[in-house]
């Protein structure tokens, strides 16, 4: 019998572990499930481990099949970006694509756009995962992520794909409580709510006036009662009135323009919050990839077209 892990087993795995159960796979592969089941068997048996933990209904994978997942697509992956850059597929999407997005962007704009998408491109199949930090560059777990700021690394591909200011706002209640600031030092004196995310300097707002060599920036160590890692949670906050929160301007221009939100010290910058989609530079040429981000800046400059008055 032949040993180790075969070829063949790769994409077999990737279909069973994203059917759910044996008689699933076996439905989508054509086959039987004995046929499945006896497959996953002769698989187990070359790596001398136990992939999957089956029960009558459903199956779960052990740590080993996770393991053995995420390698599978990667190489199945690679495999893939091979074929684009041969021509073999002749530049149609196709293969799986995985997306990193942060959790409120992600859900409000995101996951639209790849529902969007998979109809366009029905041979891509994507995985999108929603976090609130980005994943380390370092790390082979995705092929696209959606990120704000700058690029971080100048190893990996960074496409702008449409601007973004952070702004700050407060319901009109809590204004008509507490007062406008009219200098960024006000703020001291305010309920500022407080979002954790990313590397960025906790509870420290950078406020810019002027321009070029005119421009002079002040930081102000800000606080408040109210603390969360989940933007959508921290402007839920402020709509009820609870302080002053810091947020991009994807996530509230409609609550500004409805008047539930009131920016606040306008005639100040905050730092960009540019959105990009960062890629692996092997990954530049991949037809899914090229699609996707393509897609995706093309769908965004659309949306703030519409959005403007």
């Amino acid at each position: 019998m032949s040993s180790g892990i075969q070829p063949a087993d790769l994409g077999f795995f990737s279909v069973l572990a994203s059917a759910g159960s044996l008689s699933a796979a076996a439905r989508e592969l054509g086959v039987t499930t004995p046929a499945v089941s006896k497959h996953l068997a002769l698989m187990e048996s070359r790596v001398g481990v136990l992939l999957v933990i089956r029960t009558t209904r459903r199956m779960s994978l052990t740590p080993e099949g996770e393991l053995y997942l995420a390698h599978a697509r990667r190489i199945l992956g690679e495999i893939d970006d091979m074929a684009q850059l041969l021509g073999v597929s002749k530049a149609t999407p196709q293969g799986l694509l995985r997306v990193n997005a942060t959790l409120g962007f992600g859900r409000s704009h995101v996951a639209p756009l790849i529902s969007r998408f998979v109809r366009k491109y029905p041979q891509v199949e994507v995985q999108l995962q929603l976090s609130v930090n980005p994943p380390p560059l370092t790390e082979d777990s995705f092929d696209v992520c959606i990120r704000f700021g700058a690029p971080p690394d100048a190893r990996v591909m960074a496409k702008h794909i449409a601007p973004n200011r952070r702004l700050l706002c407060a319901a009109p209640v809590y204004l008509a409580r507490h007062g406008m600031p009219k200098v960024p030092n006000d703020l001291t004196r305010h309920n500022c709510i407080g979002i954790r995310q990313g590397e960025e300097a906790y509870g420290v707002w950078r406020l810019t006036s002027g321009r070029g060599r005119n421009a002079s920036t002040q930081a102000v160590k800000t606080r408040g009662n109210l603390t969360t890692n989940d933007g959508e949670i921290a402007v839920n906050w402020a709509l009820d009135g609870h302080g002053i929160v810091m947020r991009a301007e994807w996530d509230i221009e409609r609550y500004l323009k409805n008047g539930r939100l009131v920016q606040v010290l306008p005639q100040y910058c905050t730092p960009d919050a540019d959105i990009h989609a960062v890629y692996p530079q092997r990954h530049q040429l991949a037809a899914r990839v090229r699609a996707f981000v393509d897609f995706v800046a093309l769908s965004l400059r659309q949306y703030a077209a519409a959005s403007k008055p």
